[in-house]
């Protein structure tokens, strides 16, 4: 038996067949709830080969069939030993002109994996390529041209997922790191002090780059977080500035409001809070300031909570949640400003592209959320109870008084009115609707779709 899974894009086959065939395609369709990573991508849907790690170190290694290479109607990959010794597995991609227009997308896949199985990761497939082709769509329609994109911390949870996105997109990425280059899509990039010539052939510049912010509040973590963020952001920010650079994206944080600003509504005008935090995206803000007294166009990013399996808040809470053992973190009272994965990622596509967006933009989704709700959604998304709240005296532990206060015990009731005023589209405006998607929960199917078996000959 097998499966097949279709729907229907408002885009032509040619389109969509060229997307599966630029790099980051595969790191793109990858369910964040599998425990499964990318080793190496296919050179080509023709001939080319993938390979994945599942647990355990066992990789999965799909060929490409030239033999069913029709560009663009179609392509198939195999599973290869070892494994596909013991598993078959041939899936066909197939790009149909739609019945009104646009494209039917098919997944034909004989296996013998259960369909039930495999379902949710199609519907997930779907959705995600959907998305993906609508936010480039409206970023050409401002961007029409390709751009070269340096993008600093783009082997992180977002700057991975970032450059996927990118590229797929037909733009050329290169990652500035701070080890020997390992080909032309990287440069040598020392972050005090960064080459005069690293920037060159550039049309803009994503700074994701810095220390993670999780752990214990003391004095050395504190400064990793201060050092690596302020002095290389200036740095780059002047070299920028010397340079042809359109556009300097930097990464900040809704930390700039304060950790407790009550009921209060945050929009990009209300004035910086207090605490650690606070000051540290401060500081990080206004070190990008020699781009923008350049005239480079400067886009700021405050980040919510980011909602992904893989990385952040939900990596710990989906485990405990989903054995029944989760509850709200303190009293629940505070208000999370959380943003879906996709979701962050589309406003760095516009920030990106769009040349009316500047200055501080709020990347925190419209549907706002207490503590309490967020853990009797994240609950019933699960379908688990959520009944074991967990007192702040259990979060001191590891992080202390400091850290628990800013990170755990923070209320910040922010709302993205730039992006509101800029008519911008979210994927998932509700919670719910960004649990069930990250977490593979969302049963319901893609718009003009249909998933069926079919016989396996």
């Amino acid at each position: 038996m097998g499966l097949m899974y279709s729907s229907v894009l408002p885009v032509m086959p040619e389109q969509v067949f060229d997307w599966h065939g630029r790099p980051g395609a595969i790191v793109r369709l990858m369910p964040p709830w599998q425990p499964v990573r990318v080793e190496r991508e296919a050179s080509s849907v023709r001939d080319g080969r993938a390979v994945l790690v599942l647990p355990g170190g066992l990789r999965w290694v799909a060929d490409h069939d030239p033999d069913s290479y029709l560009p663009p109607r179609q392509f198939a990959d195999v599973l290869r030993p070892p494994l596909g010794k013991v598993l078959s597995w041939r899936h066909t991609h197939v790009f149909n002109p739609g019945p009104g227009g646009g494209t039917e997308v098919v997944d034909l896949v004989a296996t013998s994996v259960p369909a039930a199985i495999l379902r949710g990761m199609f519907g997930y497939r779907h959705r995600q390529l959907a998305g993906d082709l609508a936010a480039h769509a409206r970023a050409a329609t401002v961007c029409p041209e390709p751009l070269t994109i340096a993008v600093t911390g783009a082997r992180g949870l977002i700057g991975s997922a970032l450059t996927a996105l990118l590229t797929t997109g037909g733009h050329r990425v290169i990652r500035l790191v701070r080890h020997a280059p390992r080909g032309p899509a990287e440069r040598r990039w020392q972050p005090d002090d960064p080459a005069p010539e690293l920037l060159d052939g550039v049309d803009a510049v994503i700074h994701l780059a810095g220390a993670s912010i999780a752990g214990r509040f003391t004095p050395e973590h504190k400064r990793q977080i201060w050092t690596s963020r302020v002095g290389p952001t200036r740095a780059l920010a002047t070299l920028a500035a010397r340079s042809a650079v359109r556009a300097f994206v930097s990464a900040s944080a809704v930390g700039f409001y304060g950790a407790d600003r009550g009921d209060e509504i945050l929009t990009e005008d209300s004035e910086r809070g207090a605490g650690f935090l606070a000051d540290v995206v401060a500081a990080w803000e206004d070190a990008t300031g020699p781009a923008t007294e350049a005239g480079v166009r400067t886009v700021l990013v405050r980040t919510g909570i980011v909602q992904t399996p893989r990385g952040g808040m939900l990596r710990p809470l989906y485990p405990l949640f989903a054995a029944g053992l989760g509850g709200r973190l303190g009293d629940g009272g505070g208000w999370q400003a959380w943003i879906e994965i996709d979701d962050l990622l589309d406003i760095y596509l516009r920030a990106v592209t769009d040349p009316t967006l500047s200055g501080p933009v709020n990347a925190a989704a419209p549907g706002e959320a207490r503590g309490a709700q967020y853990a009797r959604t994240l609950g019933r998304v699960l379908r688990r109870p959520a009944l074991l709240p967990v007192p702040a005296a259990g979060p001191r532990l590891l992080l202390g008084d400091e850290g628990t206060r800013e990170l755990i015990l923070a209320s910040q009731r922010v709302r993205p009115a730039v992006l509101a005023g800029a008519g911008h589209p979210f994927r998932f405006p509700e919670l719910a609707g960004a649990l069930r998607h990250v977490l593979g929960r969302d049963h319901s199917p893609v718009l003009g779709s249909a998933a069926s078996l079919w016989p396996e000959e």
